[in-house]
């Protein structure tokens, strides 16, 4: 039986805005990730996908709900037990430009997680920064230089290193390539594989690139407008998408056959993401989806396993022992 590592339960963070307008920019959310795995979040850009991730985190205060990690609930520890927590999860940012302090030397950028809680000093301490800068593939050299002289994909790698510092049990990659050229996302995805089968890591990796998530993940969590839509096995999920929304992503990926892209059967879907300060009732989807019907106006869906494993929030598939669609 696989161990669950992180436990989101019912997860809600609201942000007041304006004139005392409340943004809901993750609004029920739950899911499980397993010790090991690698968990994808997709979903279009204020989805709520990097929100969730940082509320996890303690970046953001959880308006409701709860994150259980190995059974403790992290927005609830205190005194000596956070160090411990921020030992056991980093995080990958998505700017490598804007997330490393253009101040610092790049052995200082490294170290700083390892000086905080004491874990090395001294020679031991440089010793530690050249061994992770070996790791994720650059040099000892490097570490007197500062941030403002490396690439892009030079700099993640820096981020992905200072997340190793303190040998961590679970990684948040908050989009680590959607800042990177083409031929440097691929290098990073590899190395964050690699480094998950010798580490023993476990990951929530945030993307919008579908192809790349499918490459990555083992199981698939898709978000719209703050809730989870869909969450499934990598390849079930692309074999058998069941929500709408779901099958509009995955038809939004190009195919590297020019008679299979001319031929086949495009989902586009119609107007802008509601606003998530004044979303609309019953399903969050329902002003844009092809499949819409009355209820779906009215009842929010509920959670539910359509398919061994595959969970989807979609009136489709109400009452699916019942001979409902599935």
């Amino acid at each position: 039986m696989r161990e669950k590592l992180l436990e989101v339960k019912n997860l809600k963070k609201h942000f007041t805005v304006g004139k005392g307008e409340v943004l809901k920019a993750v609004n029920d959310v739950s899911f499980e990730i397993y010790r090991g795995e690698t968990l994808g979040l997709v979903g279009e850009s204020g989805c709520g996908k990097s929100t969730t991730g940082r509320t996890i985190i303690r970046l953001y205060q959880a308006t409701e709900g709860e994150v259980l990690y190995e059974g403790e609930n992290v927005h609830k520890i205190s005194g000596r037990n956070i160090k411990k927590f921020n030992r056991k999860i980093q995080m990958i940012f998505q700017d490598p430009y804007a997330s490393l302090n253009p101040r610092m030397t790049v052995e200082d950028i490294i170290a700083e997680g390892m000086d905080i809680h004491g874990l090395y000093r001294g020679k031991e301490r440089q010793k530690r920064v050249h061994e992770l800068l070996e790791t994720v593939g650059l040099s000892k050299e490097h570490a007197v230089r500062f941030p403002h002289e490396f690439s892009g994909g030079q700099r993640q790698r820096i981020g992905i290193a200072r997340a190793l510092a303190v040998d961590p049990d679970f990684i948040i990659a908050d989009e680590p390539i959607s800042a990177l050229d083409v031929s440097i996302q691929a290098q990073v995805v590899n190395l964050m594989q690699k480094l998950q089968k010798e580490h023993g890591l476990t990951y929530l990796f945030i993307a919008h690139d579908l192809s790349m998530v499918k490459h990555i993940s083992d199981r698939i969590g898709v978000m719209y407008l703050g809730g989870m839509m869909e969450l499934a096995e990598s390849e079930e999920l692309y074999e058998h998408p069941l929500h709408p929304y779901t099958q509009a992503l995955l038809s939004s990926i190009p195919v590297p056959d020019p008679e299979v892209e001319e031929t086949r059967e495009r989902v586009i879907l119609q107007g802008d993401i509601p606003s998530p300060v004044n979303p609309p009732s019953g399903c969050v989807f329902r002003t844009r989806c092809p499949e819409a019907m009355d209820i779906c106006s009215q009842v929010k869906p509920g959670w539910q396993e359509a398919r061994p494993g595959h969970f989807v929030a979609c009136h489709l598939y109400d009452g699916i022992e019942n001979g409902g669609k599935a």
